[in-house]
Parts: structure tokens; C-alpha cells; sequence
């Protein structure tokens, strides 16, 4: 790998370690921000929300625009956007302010990510040098959001507004490094080819819909949910219609008859429901019931962290031994066992005794997360890898929510009041999704490790006419 090759990756890395450091250190935040602003329960809601329906609603449409208008361009304006969204929400005085800031930057993140994505896979050759770098690529994801937990803490400490200004500094020295070490690419020239807007209207307003149901689905009427989940389902069903019809569409249907890759989409939604699901739960747990500080929390949870040190230095040995397929079913098998683990939680557990299960989720996301990644975009043509990575984020962003909300409406459910034993009891009930989602996605895996093609995309579809308009950006190779 030559030193521009190495200089294009690490700014690659520091970008999705950016935006993973930006998630954490918000939540750790929220209470400050609350306090100060005088927000509601409801208004602190969106501060978090608006980034998730910012960030899973416009992610497909960011995938692909990455193939249209070149992943470089696109990669370094929305990075800019990130970073001047991302300094105005800490100068925020009003709630609506902090929730408009947000928003932008979760579109931004959800432009940026993708085509950051997309820069790795079509920059290095498929095999095992593509596999190194993703999964250096996605240890450092990691290790983002462990270190923001930490990082969120201590800044919180001082002024939540320092959780927005931290990035901004960040964002800064990577997009002077992008400029130098990212490779230039031509904008891919689309003659004869329109731009899909109907496509792609339609696709972003199903994805913020039914994101926006699902995620509000434990604390609004049953009504307001069936009536925003039915708009989405029906903004879905007219873009599948449009699809189907376009001679140039935003996502070619085609795409979807490979099984490795619909396989790697459907347990990433499930493996990220689990996974958020539980963390939301152990943060109640630890704080709610147990008084711990957030300070206290993020340390006890930065074990869960390990994943990024193994997903770069393990993690490629045991994917050339073992194969991408039978990593994601282990690492979903141990997350399982990792939630097994923690059902029995108790009202004073010590740390010890939850070391074991965190400990075990580090191993998990570090097992499959990766892997989920190669499978999500090996084989599929170099003028997709921006739809093929949109479309992996869009699953591990809406399986995020749902889980976060199937989790939320169990937990209060099973919660009768505000006493000890009822709060366990809530936690114990809500304990069964995460579980429930790791072993449905181990079930769906298992069939990858069946086929003998396993982690390989199939692109059935005859190339287009116009493939020579694919983005070529210059490597190494």
C-alpha cells in the first residue's frame, strides 16, 4: 500500500471515527443540554431524533449521489456541511435551534458516510487488501463511539456545548487532509441518463416516515403511529413502481436478486436493533436504577470498545481462515450469548459480574460487523458501491431505531412503577428483543454459510449501456 493509499485511508477512518465520537458524545450530554435549554422530555426527544431521521432518511439518496456526482466531491462538501451544522448547534440558545442543527447534520453524515465508503471499495482491489482496509475502517467506527462515550463525559463536564465544538476541530484537520491525500476523480459523466428525482423523493420520504413511526411509536397515540408507518409504506410501494419503470433508476431492483447481499442487509438491520436496543437498556440500568454518573457509565461501557482494536489486527487473519460468512454467524451467535448473559441482571450486580457480557458484544461487533460490510459490497460493479454502501447504512440506521423503539415500548410496558423492583423488572422484560433480533439475524446468516458463494454479490443484471461512465478514481493497483 503506498503512502497516499495509507493517507486516503486514515482520512476515510477519521471520518466515520467523527461521526461515531459526534453520536456518542451527545448522549452523554443530554441531560446537561436539557437543563440548560429548559427543554422537555419531548423537545430533548428530537434533539436526538432529528439526526436519526436526518441521517436513515436521506442515506440511500446519499449512496447513490456519491456514484453520480463523484464520491471525492461529494465526500468533502458534505464533510464541510458537517462540520458548520455541527458548530452552530453549540451556539444554539433555543431548542428548536439545537433540533434544526442536528437535523442538517445527520444529512450530511448520511451523504458523507457512503461515499466515504465507497472511496475504500473502489479504491482497493476486492480481496483480501479491500478486507484489511474495511475492517480497519470499521474498528475505527468503533472505536469512535466507545472513545466519544468517554470524550462526551469529560467535555460535558466542563459545557455541553463543547460536545458540538470538539467536532468541528476534528472535522477541520480531516478535511484539510482529504483535500491532500483523497485521490482526485472526474465527475462521472451521465449523458443520456437523468437525474432519478422521482426515485428519489419518494425513497427518502418512505425512509423518514417509517423511521419517524417506528422511533415514536413508544411515546405517541396508536393512531398518529399507524397513520405515519401506512404514509411510509406508501411512499415505498410508489417508489418500487417507479424503480421498476425507470430506464435510470436510483436503485436498480436488479441488485436485490444477489442473497449474499439481501442476507447482509437484513442481519445488519437485526444486529444493530440488538445492539442499541441493549445499550439503551444498560445505560437505564446503570443510571436510572443503579445512580451511576455518566461519567461512571461511559467507562464501565468503553470495554465494549475491544472491537477496535480486534476488527484490524485479528479480524482479517480469521476472515482469510474462516470466511466472511462464518464470522457474522459467530459474532451473532456471541452477541446472543452476550444478551443470554445479562437476563438474569440483578439490582446490585457488580461490574464484574456485567463484565463477561460486554466483554462478549466487543467480540460480536467485532466479528461481524466487518464482515457484514465485505459481504454488503464485494462484487457488486464500481458505478453501485455507493448504492450498495447507502444501502447497508439505511439497514444498520433503521434497524437502530427499531430496535431502540421495540426496546423502549417493552421496557415501559413491563415497568408498573417507579420502584427498584419494577424498574428490574422492566429491564428484564426488555431484554428479550435485543436477543430475540441476534438470533433471528444468526438464523438468516446461517443460509450464507450454507451457499457455497457465500459473501459474494451476483450481479445478474447485463451491465448498462453507459457503464463506462463509472466513477474511476485513481489506486494503487
Amino acid at each position: 500500500m503506498s503512502t497516499r493509499d495509507r493517507g486516503a485511508l486514515l482520512v476515510l477512518c477519521g471520518a466515520i471515527f467523527l461521526e461515531g465520537i459526534d453520536v456518542a458524545m451527545l448522549n452523554v450530554a443530554l441531560p446537561s443540554i436539557r437543563a440548560d435549554l429548559g427543554l422537555s422530555t419531548g423537545s430533548l426527544q428530537w434533539v436526538m431524533s432529528a439526526y436519526v431521521l436526518g441521517y436513515g432518511g436521506f442515506m440511500l439518496l446519499g449512496g447513490r449521489a456519491a456514484d453520480l456526482f463523484g464520491r471525492r466531491q461529494m465526500f468533502v462538501f458534505w464533510l464541510s456541511v458537517f462540520l458548520l451544522f455541527s458548530g452552530l448547534g453549540g451556539f444554539a440558545t433555543e431548542g428548536w435551534m439545537l433540533i434544526v442543527a442536528r437535523f442538517v447534520t445527520g444529512v450530511a453524515a448520511a451523504f458523507m458516510t457512503p461515499a466515504s465508503l465507497s472511496i475504500i471499495t473502489t479504491g482497493f482491489e476486492e480481496g483480501p487488501r479491500r478486507n484489511k482496509a474495511l475492517l480497519f475502517y470499521s474498528g475505527t467506527a468503533a472505536g469512535g463511539f466507545s472513545t466519544g462515550l468517554v470524550i462526551g463525559g469529560l467535555l460535558a463536564s466542563v459545557s455541553w456545548r463543547w460536545v458540538f465544538f470538539a467536532p468541528v476541530v476534528l472535522s477541520a484537520l480531516i478535511l484539510l487532509a482529504a483535500l491532500t491525500f483523497v485521490p482526485k476523480s472526474p465527475r462521472p459523466a451521465r449523458t443520456g441518463r437523468s437525474v432519478d428525482l422521482a426515485g428519489g423523493l419518494t425513497v427518502t420520504a418512505a425512509i423518514v416516515l417509517i423511521v419517524l413511526g417506528v422511533e415514536r411509536a413508544s411515546h405517541t397515540d396508536l393512531t398518529q403511529t399507524v397513520l405515519t408507518l401506512g404514509a411510509g409504506l406508501a411512499s415505498l410501494l410508489a417508489f418500487l413502481a417507479i424503480e421498476a419503470r425507470s430506464a435510470n433508476p436510483l436503485v436498480r431492483l436488479g441488485i436485490f436478486r444477489s442473497g449474499a447481499l439481501v442476507r447482509a442487509n437484513l442481519a445488519g438491520l437485526l444486529f444493530a436493533a440488538g445492539f442499541f436496543g441493549f445499550q439503551f437498556l444498560l445505560v437505564l440500568y446503570l443510571q436510572e436504577l443503579r445512580g451511576w454518573s455518566s461519567l461512571q457509565t461511559s467507562f464501565a461501557m468503553i470495554v465494549i470498545g475491544i472491537d477496535a482494536i480486534l476488527s484490524p489486527v485479528l479480524v482479517p487473519r480469521l476472515v482469510t481462515r474462516f470466511g466472511n460468512a462464518r464470522l457474522i454467524l459467530g459474532g451473532l451467535l456471541i452477541a446472543s450469548l452476550s444478551y443470554v448473559l445479562f437476563l438474569p441482571v440483578g439490582a446490585d450486580w457488580t461490574y464484574l459480574t456485567m463484565l463477561p457480557s460486554l466483554l462478549l458484544l466487543g467480540i460480536a461487533f467485532a466479528l461481524a460487523y466487518g464482515p457484514l460490510t465485505i459481504v454488503a459490497t464485494e462484487g457488486v460493479r464500481e458505478a453501485e458501491q455507493g448504492l450498495a454502501g447507502g444501502l447497508l447504512y439505511t439497514s444498520f440506521q433503521f434497524g437502530a431505531a427499531l430496535g431502540l423503539s421495540a426496546t423502549t415500548a417493552v421496557n415501559v410496558a413491563a415497568t408498573t412503577s417507579s420502584a427498584p423492583a419494577a424498574l428490574l423488572d422492566g429491564y428484564r422484560a426488555a431484554l428479550w428483543v435485543p436477543l430475540a433480533a441476534a438470533l433471528l439475524a444468526a438464523l438468516i446468516s446461517a443460509f450464507g454459510v450454507r451457499s457455497r458463494t457465500a459473501g459474494t454479490v451476483i450481479d445478474s443484471d447485463p451491465p448498462a449501456a453507459d457503464d463506462h461512465t463509472a466513477v474511476e478514481l485513481p489506486t494503487s493497483r
